[in-house]
């Protein structure tokens, strides 16, 4: 009897549990950040090595929501240096949104993970601290910097900020998405700015995309 009360209580618990955690919502700050401008806010990636300025990801992701959104990416940067101009590219520029695209060249360099994920979050508070929302981009591509796409979904979590996973995947294994083996060409930054503009839809309302973009970024391709 009392082996059997033992299971019933356990039962018990784990189902409490588990109801417990699906009623706990993700908490994003600034969410209805009184700021201005969407701010890209990032490396060569951001910056749209490999392509044009106009295929930029921020470039295409403009045209998705039908609203400008500046592009503040510097090629070769790593995170720190990313930090000495945060608030010249970002703070002073009334940021409602900051979309952070960074790590990259920091593991190409093999500079330490823990820097790497400090400077992160200092650039992702002093954003949230102008009053911005700020959405972290994964920059993993499967098992590469697979270390990174954990620690930033826990910093993401941790800062109440938008974690875009997925971000960079199937662009380094992918000749018909990259221009040089690591930075994507006009069609990868297509996809890229696809998988922004889905997981900002989750939590923004944007002006309907011009008619152009809708019939060249709206196609049965998954994102």
């Amino acid at each position: 009897m009392n082996r059997r009360w033992y299971y019933v209580c356990f039962i018990l618990f784990i189902v409490i549990a588990a109801l417990a955690g699906c009623g706990r919502e993700e908490v994003i700050k600034n969410l209805n950040s009184k700021g201005k401008n969407i701010i890209c806010f990032g490396d060569s990636l951001t910056r749209g090595e490999g392509a044009s300025d106009v295929e930029s990801y921020p470039a295409v992701l403009t045209k998705l929501i039908n609203r400008q959104v500046l592009n503040a990416g510097a090629s070769g940067e790593t995170s720190g240096a990313a930090l000495t101009r945060l608030d010249t590219d970002v703070l002073r520029k009334e940021p409602f949104l900051v979309i952070v695209e960074l790590g990259g060249n920091d593991f190409l360099q093999r500079l330490p993970m823990g820097d790497t994920v400090k400077n992160v979050e200092t650039i992702i508070a002093g954003s949230q601290n102008a009053g911005a929302a700020v959405a972290l981009c994964d920059i993993s591509s499967g098992f590469v910097m697979a270390g990174y796409r954990d620690k930033f979904r826990q910093l993401a979590k941790k800062t109440g900020s938008i974690f875009i996973e997925g971000f960079y995947d199937n662009i380094l294994t992918n000749p018909d998405m990259n221009s040089d083996g690591i930075h994507p060409n006009a069609k990868g930054y297509e996809l890229l700015a696809g998988r922004v503009y889905k997981k900002l839809g989750e939590y923004f309302t944007f002006n309907p995309p011009s008619p152009r973009a809708s019939a060249r970024f709206f196609r049965p391709a998954p994102f």
